[in-house]
């Protein structure tokens, strides 16, 4: 069997063991997606990223797998695929192609030429009113949300949830087994004020129980808080993640436009490289 490298990156932080990692696959050419979904399975991170040569006119195109289903499009880990192949990709804009169709990268560089942050257009998200509120609601062991609880999808499902303060944040202990029950979903909870907002995500649902740093949700959440009147279009939000795992997160994101006409959406962070590996057999 021909041996796989691998790179593994935490996303949106550059401390090591902090944010969230990705197993990042550089050249999977010979790699087919049961192959990819095992070898996502046996790794066992939130995503595992597999780089392909471009199909149209992007420069790369990438798959993104959970533990148990191939994702159209996330955040953190093509974020942080973007880092890993901005270590000997020199160009300062990247476009990357998904399931949700091209997505742009810009990098910001530091001295040495090396990444030190990317920013990211995400693709642009539908939304409805969610409606599996009540089981929801009772697998968080909340009564109500702050805001209407309402579900985007710009690749993942993401359904946010607010809470009153941090504090009521850090104390949901969310029953697995009941959100297990939501089909092809992502549960995010909120609270903050501002331009500061804190965020966690469970997902019995794509093999996660709670998301260290959810790229995917940071765009729509800043468009939830500028439709119920709580950020406003083209403000810069940061969003934290990961507190209540010890693996903290930073994101940044602004949403641009008008609800009639959206985007583009930005969501920008940092990533480190902790780890290099090859895979000898699948």
């Amino acid at each position: 069997m021909t041996p796989y490298a691998y790179v593994v990156a935490d996303a949106f932080t550059d401390t090591p063991f902090c944010g969230n990692p990705v197993a990042v696959f550089t050249d999977a050419k010979g790699l087919e997606a049961t192959d990819m979904q095992r070898i996502a399975r046996e790794l066992n991170l939130s995503e595992t990223t597999f780089v392909f040569p471009p199909q149209g006119s992007g420069d790369y195109y990438v798959r993104i797998f959970t533990p148990v289903n191939e994702l159209p499009f996330a955040g953190h880990p093509t974020l942080g695929t973007a880092i890993v192949l901005g270590q000997s990709y020199t160009k300062n804009e990247l476009v990357m192609e998904t399931g949700m169709g091209p997505v742009p990268f810009q990098f910001q560089r530091n001295a040495e030429g090396k990444p030190s942050s990317v920013t990211m257009e995400q693709p642009i998200p539908t939304w409805s009113a969610y409606e599996l509120e009540e089981v929801l609601l009772a697998g968080l062991g909340l009564g109500s949300s702050t805001l209407p609880v309402e579900i985007y999808r710009n690749g993942p499902r993401h359904v946010f949830v607010g809470l009153p303060g941090i504090a009521e944040l850090s104390a949901v202990k969310p029953d697995l087994r009941v959100l297990a029950q939501l089909p092809d979903v992502a549960v995010n909870c909120f609270a903050g004020s501002g331009n500061k907002w804190r965020l966690r995500m469970f997902s019995p649902a794509y093999g996660v129980s709670e998301d260290a740093a959810t790229g995917s949700a940071a765009g729509p959440l800043v468009l939830h808080l500028i439709r119920h009147g709580l950020a406003a279009f083209g403000q810069l939000v940061e969003i934290e993640q990961g507190v209540e795992m010890g693996k903290r997160s930073a994101m940044q994101a602004s949403v641009f436009g008008s609800l009639d006409k959206l985007g583009p959406i930005r969501v920008s962070g940092s990533a480190t490289i902790v780890a290099e590996a090859k895979l000898v057999r699948w």
